[in-house]
């Protein structure tokens, strides 16, 4: 009996330890471990670790080659790490194909708009909802009520209701932006990676790009590559800085703005 007695406090303490780990792994969509990647010996990103929270809406700023798309590009696939691990709900995506990181829920915009022009944006919707493969079988599918309204709903959310008939070619630039980010949303992503969504969109179409981030970060996580100051007040919850594909700094937008490190070497230029 003595014995037990003597256990029990270390047993709740142990089991309240795992607890808690748990919960904090629950709160986490995507965790980056020391990763690496070489190009003909340059260190484009060097051993990086980071971690991005679920429903959360992180921008990543810093200067031009400081790792930032690279970063992107090996989390979805496109670009394999030297070494590290980059660890989505359990699964280690360094050693996934860029079509089976997709089908994990993880979704990719990147700086240059991605749309079928010569259809319309109706069509280009109806093409990204899943189950519906290849674009042939997608046009004869037979549109019912369910489909229509789920399009409808995301022309909305996109900013793009009265665009539905009109072929994506004839988009404004920001426009083609929006399309894509429906596109995206379609497919229903957990995580969701943005390389300079607000590139080339008028002041206007960049406040609509804001409200429109802080909206469906709701439901999932959101990575956003910008380096338009004033977009990144707008939307960022946590900021991480990078600089020669090193982590130089992360907190907030103001205390990023006041840590003389990013201060020197990105926001004093």
């Amino acid at each position: 009996m003595m014995t037990a007695s003597l256990n029990l406090p270390f047993a709740h303490l142990q089991e309240k330890s795992v607890s808690h780990d748990l919960v904090q792994n629950e709160k986490i969509a995507l965790e980056i471990k020391d990763l690496t990647v070489s190009f003909d010996g340059f260190r484009a990103v060097d051993h990086l670790s980071l971690t991005i929270a679920r429903n959360e809406l992180r921008v990543i700023i810093g200067p031009n080659g400081a790792g930032k798309t690279t970063l992107l590009d090996m989390v979805c696939g496109k670009t394999k790490p030297t070494s590290g691990q980059v660890m989505f709900n359990g699964h280690d995506l360094t050693k996934m194909s860029e079509h089976q990181i997709v089908r994990l829920g993880v979704g990719r915009k990147f700086q240059t708009p991605s749309v079928y022009e010569d259809l319309s944006v109706m069509e280009n919707f109806e093409i990204s909802i899943p189950n519906l493969h290849g674009i042939i079988a997608s046009l004869k599918y037979r549109r019912n009520v369910d489909l229509m309204q789920l399009i409808q709903n995301m022309a909305k959310q996109v900013f793009l209701t009265e665009l539905l008939n009109h072929k994506a070619g004839q988009l404004s630039h920001g426009q083609k932006q929006w399309l894509e980010i429906g596109m995206l949303l379609m497919q229903e992503p957990e995580l969701l990676l943005l390389d300079e969504p607000v590139a080339g969109m008028s002041p206007r179409e960049r406040e609509q790009t804001a409200d429109l981030l802080v909206k469906i970060s709701k439901g999932r996580s959101v990575v956003v590559i910008e380096h338009d100051m004033d977009f990144v007040k707008r939307i960022a919850q946590k900021v991480t800085v990078l600089h020669q594909g090193k982590l130089l700094s992360e907190g907030s937008v103001t205390e990023v703005q006041d840590d003389p490190r990013v201060i020197d070497v990105y926001l004093g230029h």
